[in-house]
């Protein structure tokens, strides 16, 4: 597998691209440790792929980290101010994954955007939180935000796969895209999320030809 999603997580908003000499100074003169900004994030994910975003604790969060309290509060303000800089900086290069590029027709179009998509859902914290995220939106706005322009930016790599199908003469000039986005990208969430079943590369294929064969039947 590719390098643990997890381990790309920047600092905060509020600290990057500031030199160490820059950061604000706290009590004693410490400064944010990238290295605590990390434990931090990766027992957040941790305790809520575990217990879910409402049982999720953040004092639990900074004792499992070995962080005291504090420095969780310097860096975030609450619960969903956490998630929803953790989530922006997780999901934010999610579109650049799933480009594929033009592969020559649509069945290998969509096994390329399945092999990157399998990628990004297969490891077993996003599997897990992914889920839960959803459901935490409808409550927290912040996350909504959060989620937004990863999503937008994903729906337009889709979109652009059809357009290709339909340049090519492989799909009708007026298929309905909406409905056409959802085949391409919901078999495989379904399969690896919902499911919680591993894809190997012959069933992409597979999965690839019966979209394919949908999208041209519509």
């Amino acid at each position: 597998m590719e390098q643990d999603r997890l381990d790309e997580i920047e600092t905060p908003s509020s600290e990057r691209n500031r030199s160490d000499d820059e950061k604000p100074r706290l009590s004693g003169a410490a400064v944010r440790r990238p290295e605590v900004t990390h434990a931090l994030a990766r027992t957040f994910f941790e305790e809520w792929a575990r217990l879910g975003y409402s049982a999720l604790s953040l004092d639990t969060v900074a004792r499992k980290a070995g962080v005291g309290k504090a420095a969780l509060y310097r860096r975030w303000r609450s619960k969903a101010d956490m998630a929803s800089d953790l989530v922006a900086q997780l999901t934010k290069t999610v579109p650049s994954r799933l480009e594929s590029g033009d592969c020559g027709s649509l069945e290998a179009d969509l096994y390329a955007m399945g092999v990157a998509g399998r990628r990004l859902l297969r490891h077993p914290l996003v599997r897990r939180v992914m889920p839960d995220l959803y459901a935490a939106i409808e409550r927290e706005p912040a996350l909504a935000a959060a989620l937004r322009p990863s999503e937008a930016a994903s729906a337009r790599k889709v979109a652009s796969l059809i357009e290709r199908a339909v340049a090519r003469g492989e799909l009708r000039p007026d298929l309905n895209r909406h409905l056409a986005a959802d085949f391409v990208i919901g078999p495989l969430y379904w399969r690896i999320v919902v499911l919680g079943r591993r894809c190997s590369c012959e069933q992409l294929r597979t999965m690839a030809a019966m979209t394919a064969a949908a999208l041209k039947a519509a």
